[in-house]
């Protein structure tokens, strides 16, 4: 009897930018090579339909993923496959992420067609972004800096900067980089000063719970990277415990030292810059997911969750 997971065709849900599009021939040449064939089926999520409105407004729990997983749920995809740091902080009990991918460089960068571009402290610019974690920050670091809501996928954010919409762009540098935009970066921000969102960096690939075993084994084979997983277990551990998506100023980060222990440093911001609460704890592997929690504890005694308070209150939620 011929084993049927070998030939079913994978069908991958995913958003339809360039970018959402390059992250799923990723995952579906690696699936090819080990003897899967697949589909790319494109689904609109509310994240791409509305561009009027900055993420806080129009809320941060799945707006990149949910009718993604309603593919999921229906059976029209198999497998979702999503920019780590857009996944909510809980995935909902009948789905699961099987595996995150290899990270790239996780820093944050500054785009500008102008190679002269210079940011420093007193800069008195325009930077387009639509990160809440990146408007504090650079209220925290670049006190002169104005920031300008910049929604859209990149090429759109681009376009805008070249009508003079602002006079850089702030940016993830994994988008920059799979798009091929990098020669534009005038400024690589530090991790240890700029640190990024959790997952960011790594594609993040979601299935229903109830997917055949053995095709599950096959995915996860395929597609997961051992030291990624690990760390985005302790970060995605932080976020969930914070009960903050990708709107609240939140930023972890987790990395592997030499002697193969997990490292997680991150914390929280105030909006305005003024409040920043920051730590970092390490242990096992094993302690991944505790690590996360344990710091999410630690920022949220120190005063986040009054943070965390009174930004829900700004935004009336």
């Amino acid at each position: 009897m011929e084993n049927n997971t070998a030939i079913k065709t994978i069908n991958i849900g995913t958003r339809g930018s360039k970018l959402a599009l390059w992250q799923a021939h990723a995952v579906a040449d690696k699936l090819q090579a080990a003897g899967l064939d697949t589909e790319i089926v494109i689904i609109s999520t509310k994240g791409d339909q509305i561009l009027d409105r900055s993420l806080d407004k129009i809320g941060s729990k799945g707006v990149f993923t949910e009718e993604l997983e309603v593919g999921l749920r229906d059976g029209s995809i198999d497998i979702a496959v999503h920019s780590a740091k857009d996944v909510q902080s809980s995935i909902p009990e009948d789905l699961e992420l099987v595996a995150f991918m290899e990270r790239e460089q996780v820093n944050d960068v500054i785009l500008s067609f102008n190679p002269d571009f210079k940011l420093e402290r007193d800069s008195k610019v325009v930077i387009g972004t639509s990160s809440t974690r990146r408007k504090a920050l650079l209220r925290k670091y670049y006190p002169n800096v104005t920031t300008a809501e910049s929604r859209g996928n990149l090429q759109t954010r681009l376009q805008k900067l070249k009508d003079g919409q602002f006079d850089a762009l702030m940016l993830a540098y994994a988008g920059v980089f799979r798009m091929g935009y990098d020669d534009l970066i005038v400024h690589t921000f530090p991790e240890d000063e700029f640190i990024p969102a959790a997952g960011q960096g790594s594609v993040a690939v979601e299935c229903a719970r109830n997917l055949e075993p053995e095709l599950k084994q096959q995915l996860k084979d395929a597609l997961d990277h051992a030291e990624t997983h690990v760390c985005l277990v302790a970060e995605r551990a932080f976020l969930r415990t914070m009960e903050g998506g990708c709107s609240i100023p939140s930023f972890a980060l987790a990395t592997l030292t030499a002697e193969g222990k997990v490292s997680i440093q991150g914390g929280l911001v105030s909006l305005d810059g003024q409040q920043h609460l920051y730590d970092k704890f390490e242990g096992d592997q094993a302690e991944a997911e505790s690590l996360g929690v344990k710091l999410a504890e630690t920022i949220l005694g120190r005063g986040g969750d009054q943070i965390l308070k009174d930004i829900r209150a700004e935004r009336g939620e």
